[in-house]
């Protein structure tokens, strides 16, 4: 009979329930380990025997089998792997032949010759055992093993595991009972199949193929004879016979499998000689798959993934029930990490911070236009030792170790700049801003109504001219400018932008708080990850998509894609406003901006510094068109405190700021992470943009206030006079110094002019007029009269004569 085929002759249900009805219980009790007197057998063929047997489910229902997980970098490399059974299921061809004949020979060589139970080969245990005055052989068929690991693996609670593995004549009738239906219902071959597939190995290893990956470093289809003996002996006691721990014992169990095979006529004596003299494994050749996020080179990456996957419903109702179905599903996940991105990061951390640091740094790097989280990376290491952490600093606090954010400063002003330019104001828009302006009590609108501050005096940590444009502001960060312009157009329309672009609070999970200094950044904790995507959506010229880390999720038992949800984008702002902030910050990397020092290659980048009160955190957010950054370096430890002082990059800091301490962290990253990309440029703002509806104001500069205003009547503009003091200027005393709104920035047809007066105070003093030295008059000597000579006979003025010749 070949292998696999279904015996014409074997025995009905019936048939076969009369025949274990006389021996199962003596196969039972002898497959466990007892030794029971025959008057045990009394018991088994009573009524309540015949009642179990009766009421037993003839199909035997199992479980899916656990198979691991495995979690992919965007170019398909391994960022971790995720089990409860270390499994890779494998069909009959991809297990070695000798593999097969190795497990058949040592736990039952009968196996293609009896049905569901061999009676003849449990009698043999029988007397065997019982000669011996020990167990020395096992009855139960590999169909009968089948049975007992897969309603082991069915099991989901201590009880139902106990009920699987009790000693009792009960369950072992029906284990044959189930047996009789999986022989009825499958294939010799194919039950031998399901077995290796289900078995455990030791160390673990689950399956044929996961175990010859682990012991030998190959696959089930390469095993050789003397591997396919040592995990053929190996399924009996995986603990006992643990090659690692007990490799003599390993030996001795394997050997015992040649020499069976040998007496089987499987191989020669000489195979079973040559294998023996074999070591039983190479311990360098042993290779263990560890498991979990914290054996992944990216762990705080890794975890980030595994809690978005907990939070899709299609995995389970609950977390836990999740998580165990992405353990056992034998999932391929695939992420948006790029491994070269990533390595920018992790490159720039290295070398400017030190794991021991008391301040610790964080950056994320976010592809604009899908909302792909490309890198992510923090200075402060995982794990649970001294300087290390199991917090990940760039992600919100609803995610398992999520440290949920910093205060986020004068990045926020970015958000105001964007609400500005939808509401029309042009980026040449100039306030009047104070070094220190006195804010108490004013007003502020919000969504609600208004809010105020009574004793709020806010002042600049830069210097900047007196009515910096909005260019001038962002530039210099001015934090009047801005306080003022945020009261100008509402706290609202600020708060929607930054809400329309993912901004929200990191720690309550709550919409910013909408306070005076909305704009400088005292609105809640917020993280990397949340502000490099809201920056990656001005870069997306006002394209937002929520980040996203899974970008597939592929079954290994079906073959098919599994939903998750995928990018989410969606306008936000119109492409002229984006265009209008990548304009203004763009120009903060200029010379003289606060971001200049970072600016690198030949792509245009647009960035914003951000410190916050007492130093607790300074930012660095930029970007170009194709990918967006955000770098923290703050104090992790509550309640926080200035890090000037601290330990950073292992020296104590003198002077923090957004672009000094964050911002070199943002620039290698970056620079690091666009190395070989092609530059690129940002699409040009619109004139009126940047301007507003304008026309183009004359030059006024130098002429008196009448002729000044009788020319900007004249061209529909409404002149008037400042009622402050003369300015310093370079212009004459009395004349225009400038005009409110300047000559470059032009104004609205029909606007107010102010001519602002100059007091001349710089203006060049033209040098003493020194009269000429007359020299003394000398009459002019009249040049001597020469007479020509006279030559004889030759005409002087006759041009056909120039010569005579004398005498003639």
């Amino acid at each position: 009979m070949h292998r696999g085929e279904r015996r014409a002759g074997r025995p009905n249900v019936v048939g076969s329930v009369f025949v274990f009805l006389l021996v199962s219980a003596l196969a039972g009790a002898l497959a466990a380990g007892l030794a029971l007197p025959f008057a045990g057998l009394a018991g088994v063929t009573t009524a309540a025997a015949h009642d179990s047997v009766q009421y037993l489910p003839q199909d035997l229902k199992t479980a899916p089998l656990a198979e691991r997980t495995t979690i992919l970098a965007a170019d398909g490399s391994t960022i971790a792997t995720l089990y409860q059974q270390n499994r890779t299921p494998v069909t009959l061809k991809q297990i070695s032949p000798i593999m097969l004949k190795a497990i058949v020979a040592i736990e039952d060589d009968r196996f293609y010759q009896h049905g569901a139970l061999d009676a003849k080969g449990t009698l043999r245990a029988l007397l065997r055992n019982q000669s011996s005055g020990g167990v020395q052989q096992g009855g139960s068929s590999i169909t009968q093993q089948y049975v007992k690991l897969s309603l082991v693996n069915k099991a989901r609670t201590p009880e139902e595991v106990k009920l699987a593995t009790n000693d009792t004549y009960e369950r072992k009738i029906a284990e044959l009972r189930y047996a009789i239906a999986v022989e009825k219902e499958l294939s010799k071959d194919e039950i031998l199949t399901r077995y290796l597939n289900l078995a455990f190995f030791g160390d673990r290893s689950y399956g044929i193929d996961a175990a010859a990956m682990h012991y030998f470093g190959v696959h089930a289809a390469k095993l050789n004879l003397p591997q396919a003996a040592m995990l053929a002996g190996l399924v009996k006691n995986p603990k006992g016979y643990d090659p690692i721990d007990s490799p003599k014992r390993a030996k001795d169990r394997r050997d015992v499998v040649l020499r069976r095979m040998n007496e089987l006529n499987i191989i020669t004596a000489k195979q079973a000689q040559d294998a023996i003299k074999t070591p039983v494994i190479d311990p360098a050749k042993v290779r263990v798959v560890p498991s979990g996020c914290a054996n992944s080179r990216y762990p705080f990456y890794c975890e980030y993934v595994v809690a978005k996957l907990k939070a899709n419903p299609a995995f389970g109702k609950t977390p836990d029930e999740a998580e165990n179905y992405i353990e056992t599903a034998g999932l391929v996940i695939r992420t948006s990490l790029d491994p070269k991105m990533q390595t920018a990061a992790e490159n720039s951390i290295k070398q400017h911070s030190k794991a021991g640091d008391q301040a610790v740094a964080a950056v994320t790097l976010v592809e604009p236009g899908t909302g792909l989280v490309r890198a992510m990376a923090q200075s402060r290491p995982y794990g649970a030792k001294k300087g290390q952490t199991a917090y990940n600093y760039n992600v919100e606090k609803s995610y398992p170790g999520g440290f949920g954010g910093f205060q986020n400063g004068s990045t926020m002003k970015a958000f105001t700049i964007a609400a500005a330019i939808k509401k029309q104001i042009p980026t040449t828009y100039r306030i009047n801003s104070p070094q220190t302006i006195d804010l108490s009590g004013k007003a502020f609108s919000t969504c609600t109504g208004t809010v105020s501050d009574p004793n709020y005096t806010p002042k600049n940590s830069t210097k900047t001219i007196a009515d910096p444009s909005m260019v001038d502001a962002a530039r210099a960060s001015t934090n009047t400018y801005f306080l003022q312009l945020s009261q100008q157009i509402g706290l609202c329309p600020i708060a929607r932008v930054a809400a329309d672009l993912g901004m929200y609070d990191a720690q309550t999970m709550k919409p910013l708080q909408q306070v005076p200094s909305f704009t400088l950044g005292s609105v809640g904790l917020i993280t990397p990850v949340m502000l490099s995507n809201a920056y990656a959506t001005f870069a997306a010229r006002g394209m937002y998509c929520t980040p996203v880390v899974v970008t597939s999720i592929t079954s290994l038992k079906t073959k098919k894609n599994i939903p998750t949800p995928g990018p989410n984008c969606h306008r936000v702002l119109s492409p002229g406003v984006a265009d209008g902030v990548n304009y203004v910050l763009n120009q903060v990397m200029q010379s003289g901006g606060t971001g200049a020092k970072v600016r690198f290659g030949s792509s245009d980048l647009a960035g914003k510094t951000g410190t916050i009160n007492e130093n607790h955190a300074v930012w660095f957010a930029g970007y170009s068109s194709k990918l967006a950054g955000a770098a923290v370096v703050g104090d992790a430890d509550p309640p926080a405190k200035d890090i000037i002082g601290q330990v950073f990059n292992g020296k104590k800091l003198r002077d923090a700021s957004g672009s000094g301490t964050a911002g070199p962290v943002w620039e290698t990253a970056m620079q690091q992470a666009l190395q070989g990309l092609p530059s690129t440029k940002f699409v040009k703002a619109d004139d009126k943009i940047i301007r507003g509806n304008v026309k183009d104001l004359p030059y006024l500069k130098g002429m008196t206030p009448a002729d000044a205003a009788a020319k900007l009547l004249q061209m529909g503009f409404k002149p008037v006079m400042s009622h402050g003091d003369r300015v310093d200027s370079d212009a004459p005393n009395g004349t225009v110094a400038w005009t409110t709104p300047r000559q470059e920035d032009g104004a609205p047809e029909g606007a107010i002019v102010t001519l602002i007066i100059s007091n001349g105070s710089k203006a060049k003093t033209p040098p003493p007029v020194t009269p000429p030295v007359t020299p003394p008059v000398t009459p002019p000597v009249p040049p001597p009269t020469i007479k020509p000579p006279t030559i004889p006979n030759c005409p002087p003025t006759d041009p056909r004569f120039p010569r005579c010749k004398r005498g003639r």
